[in-house]
């Protein structure tokens, strides 16, 4: 593992996020670390302005109904008491550090008493914060038991199923008779598992760079050998091709979502994490046998689910493909999906997954299951302050990636890359290497540590 080209990777991404994004269209830069603040706004409302301040740097914001303004603004590392007084015009605002706790901060036009609204990063997309898929229920049956029956008995319909996995989706006209259905199955004997069709986050999209001194990335694949052949499982979004000379680093693309439609001016995440794991892999070799196998989980909607998440799991295992990248997660653990994670992992395959980019002491699913590798992102020496945080989180890496995509050069933050680095460089380490995957996995734990919130 040559972790000194890793570090100068890291370092060289950082920078442009730092100098270049800042030049950006509607863009602010939050340096937590030195508590200093870059902005390029126009016309930019308050609520998303808000929103993006609160992803930034974890803060508590607090609003009193009915405020508003546009900021028109641009401005190079300021103190945040100016940078706020810039971005918040003749809005009154009050900065109030915790001790135990995020910091809040107050935007009102009257008093402070009356900043009373939340700005809450989870609930910007209402698809989201539904938390589960409307009128849904998963089953896992024991063997034996007649699904079809079954789901007649309950007045529902049979939306999915995976006969060899016993898994089944069943849709209900409502969402009474859904958590009706769902207390009667739990104590139905020839159930194993029942629980909600789960919602998983949308992607962070990418954001375009001006100028990026990161080049794209340049790897030669070598002759995969005849054993010990390690596949990357990218369970995501759909991928575009990524040129010529990295295509043939991607496995045929999968997909248990339907055809996505997908456009060519922006990467999708997938293509991002994708670039992410193989930048990785070139900063430490100039030639790898990895190559990544691509499974769609989301098809054409901004958010994935259980089943998907179970099937896509399913289908890069199928393929032969370890360790796994889940660059995704939710805020609401599923037994169903950790039973199903605790079968691979006793299979003997890697799972990496990212913490979440709310800023909480919490992990989101599936890195909350104790056997998957939780990734957090770091800004610096310092973790993210959008990052989620917590019991469980194993490593932090660096939360940017430099990609290309047609030419021109796009960011992405959060803890999807973070965990996407960690993914190549697990990768990148065991192809060619005796090493075992405990092995690998003790030194990246002393290699990149979580610091301390």
């Amino acid at each position: 593992m040559n972790r000194a080209k890793i570090i100068s990777l890291f370092a060289g991404i950082l920078g442009v996020w730092l100098t270049v994004h800042a030049d950006n269209t509607n863009s602010i830069i939050w340096n937590t670390a030195a508590d200093r603040v870059s902005a390029n706004v126009r016309g930019e409302a308050l609520w998303p302005l808000l929103e993006d301040i609160a992803h930034q740097t974890g803060w508590h914001i607090f609003v009193e109904p009915g405020a508003d303004r546009k900021a028109d603004v641009k401005f190079r590392n300021l103190l945040r008491g100016e940078a706020l007084k810039k971005l918040l015009g003749d809005l009154n605002f009050a900065f109030v550090p915790q001790t135990n706790s995020a910091d809040h901060l107050y935007v009102f036009t009257t008093t402070i008493r009356a900043a009373t609204q939340r700005v809450n990063i989870a609930a910007t997309n209402s698809v989201a914060a539904a938390k589960h898929t409307a009128n849904e229920l998963l089953l896992k049956l024991k063997p034996g038991t007649d699904i079809d029956a079954l789901a007649k008995a309950l007045g529902a319909k049979v939306t999915g199923r995976n006969d060899k996995l016993g898994l089944y989706k069943l849709q209900f006209d409502d969402a009474a008779t859904t958590d009706a259905a769902l207390a009667k199955l739990k104590s139905n004997s020839d159930v194993a598992q029942v629980d909600y069709n789960y919602l998983f986050e949308p992607p962070v999209a990418p954001q375009k760079l001006a100028n990026a001194p990161v080049g794209p990335v340049s790897l030669t694949l070598n002759p995969p050998p005849d054993s010990g052949r390690v596949i990357v499982g990218l369970v995501d979004t759909a991928i575009q091709p990524l040129g010529a000379e990295l295509d043939k680093f991607i496995l045929k693309p999968l997909s248990v979502a339907g055809d996505a439609s997908v456009g060519s001016s922006d990467p999708t995440h997938a293509t991002s994490m994708a670039e992410t794991i193989l930048r990785a892999i070139a900063a430490q070799n100039n030639g790898t046998s990895v190559q990544i196998l691509p499974v769609d989980i989301y098809g054409n909607s901004e958010t994935a689910t259980t089943w998907n998440l179970i099937l896509g799991l399913q289908a890069v295992a199928n393929g032969g493909a370890n360790p796994i990248n889940l660059s995704l997660g939710g805020k609401n653990a599923s037994p169903m999906l950790d039973d199903f994670v605790n079968q691979m992992l006793a299979r003997g395959i890697v799972i990496f997954a990212a913490t979440g980019n709310s800023g909480e002491n919490t992990v989101n699913s599936p890195a909350s299951n104790p056997g998957v590798v939780a990734v957090a992102a770091k800004q610096g020496s310092q973790l993210a302050p959008y990052s989620n945080y917590g019991s469980g989180t194993a490593i932090a890496l660096p939360g940017q990636s430099v990609i290309y995509l047609g030419g021109q050069a796009f960011i992405v933050q959060g803890t999807s890359p973070a965990t996407a680095y960690a993914t190549g460089i697990a990768a990148g380490t065991k192809s060619g290497s005796s090493q075992t995957w405990e092995q690998i996995l003790a030194t990246m734990q002393k290699q990149f540590p979580v610091p301390a919130k």
